[in-house]
Formats: structure tokens, C-alpha cells, sequence
């Protein structure tokens, strides 16, 4: 597995985005956890050595540190354009987060490799699975994910990226256990619609998602009235990217 990762071209990339954020990465992997089957959640437990979901779903984002990892900085995100398909805009030569996805997800399902490759695997799949959910991680092709759009967020310097990435989740001043025990009540019709989608419906639903993230007053200064409006899909999203994590995982171990 590490050796079929290494081959590709490692690239410097200025996209250094990070999904969900510490807490709303661990918020997806404690979701995730309370939907396993109890099987799979004893193999997943002793693949990582004890360790939960939670704990591990920032990992990818930790292995950004080391220099030869610099090749999956594109894998956190794809481009869809406004007004195109995926198809149309074509999956980038190094790989997307679609890509990934799917690469992790079928590595998985193998089960052909070493128990530590299996461990990265896993860690950097639940990773990818909640960043895929943050509508600014299919981008526009314009703005990098939001990066390029200054704003002033309760009265400091940020973009928007940042702030869907962190802010308003960490504006809510809630551990990662106060923030799941908040919004993990899916009804059984909603668990069941959202473990019926695949990895495209999930890009397509951050895409129609983009209009609201980008409605923005003309001074570009949010605080309040801002997280008013997007609060909810925020929580829809997260707890949408866990539910349907659980049913990948599911599939694999359970």
C-alpha cells in the first residue's frame, strides 16, 4: 500500500486546507462510532491499538508536517465548477479527494497489506470522508477553497475557509463530546436516505451547498447573523459525513 502511494508525483501546494478542524474531524469520528455494528467496532479498536475513530481523524492532517507526505495536500479536495460536472472538469493527474476516497476505501475492502498500512489507511479514509463534507473542500476552481476570501470574523482577520473549517464550530465553545451529544439524532428515515448515497452525491450536495456558504454581506464582516444562518448546515453536514462514514466502515469490518 505505502509503496503504490509513494509513486506519485510529490507537488507543492499553496490549498492548505484542513477539513473540519481538530474538533469537527474528531465530532464526525465519534458519530461514526456510535453507529458501528459491534463487530466492527472491536476490529476497527484493535487495528489501532486501542485508539478511537475520534482520536485518529486528525491524522491526516498531522502527517502534513513531514515532507513526504506533501503529495496528498490535493487529496482534502476536489474542483467542481459552477456549472459543470466532475466528469467535465476532469479528476487532476495527482489525484482529488474523490480519488482518495475511492483508493482507500477499495485498499480497505483487500485487506492485502500490512496491519500498519491497514491502521494509515483507515485513519487517512475516516479523515477524508468528513473533509468531503465541508462544502468549500469541492471547490470553485476560483478562490482556493474559500482560502483567497479575506473576511473579518467577530472582528479578525480570517477567510472563509477558515471559518467553515473552524470557526463557527469552535465558536459554539463545546468539547467534541458536548458538540456529538448536541446534534447525534438522526431520524432512522435520514439514516437510511444518507447511507444510501455515494461518494459523488456527497460532492454534489457540498456543491449545491456553495451559493449559502458565499452569501456574504458586501463588507465581508461576519459574526453573528452569519453563524445564525449557517449553523444548521454545518451540523447537518457533520453529522451526515458520520453516518455515512459508519456505513463505509460497516461494510469493511463489520
Amino acid at each position: 500500500m505505502r509503496t503504490f502511494l509513494v509513486i506519485l508525483f510529490a507537488l507543492t501546494i499553496s490549498y492548505k486546507s484542513s477539513g473540519w478542524g481538530q474538533t469537527g474531524h474528531r465530532v464526525v469520528g465519534l458519530i461514526a462510532e456510535y453507529h458501528l455494528s459491534k463487530k466492527a467496532k472491536k476490529n476497527i479498536r484493535n487495528l489501532l491499538n486501542g485508539q478511537s475513530i475520534a482520536m485518529v481523524s486528525n491524522y491526516m492532517d498531522e502527517i502534513k508536517s513531514d515532507d513526504k507526505y506533501d503529495h496528498f495536500y490535493p487529496w482534502h479536495y476536489c474542483t467542481i465548477p459552477d456549472g459543470k460536472t466532475y466528469e467535465e472538469a476532469g479528476t487532476p493527474e495527482e489525484g482529488d479527494i474523490i480519488y482518495a476516497i475511492e483508493l482507500f476505501q477499495e485498499e480497505l475492502k483487500t485487506r492485502n497489506f500490512s496491519i500498519e498500512d491497514e491502521a494509515f489507511a483507515l485513519k487517512c479514509l475516516v479523515h477524508l470522508v468528513a473533509d468531503i463534507h465541508q462544502p468549500l473542500h469541492v471547490g470553485n476552481g476560483n478562490d482556493q477553497g474559500g482560502n483567497q476570501v479575506e473576511v473579518e470574523y467577530f472582528w479578525r482577520k480570517s477567510n472563509l475557509h477558515r471559518v467553515w473549517d473552524t470557526g463557527i464550530i469552535d465558536g459554539q465553545n463545546l468539547s467534541y463530546t458536548e458538540y456529538t451529544d448536541w446534534i447525534n439524532h438522526p431520524e432512522d428515515q435520514e439514516i437510511e436516505n444518507w447511507s444510501q448515497t455515494g461518494i459523488m452525491d456527497w460532492a454534489y450536495e457540498s456543491v449545491s451547498y456553495r451559493e449559502q456558504v458565499y452569501d456574504l454581506p458586501d463588507d465581508h464582516k461576519l459574526s453573528y447573523e452569519y453563524n445564525y444562518k449557517n449553523i444548521d448546515l454545518v451540523n447537518l453536514r457533520l453529522l451526515q459525513a458520520g453516518i455515512r462514514l459508519a456505513k463505509l466502515l460497516n461494510d469493511i469490518y463489520g
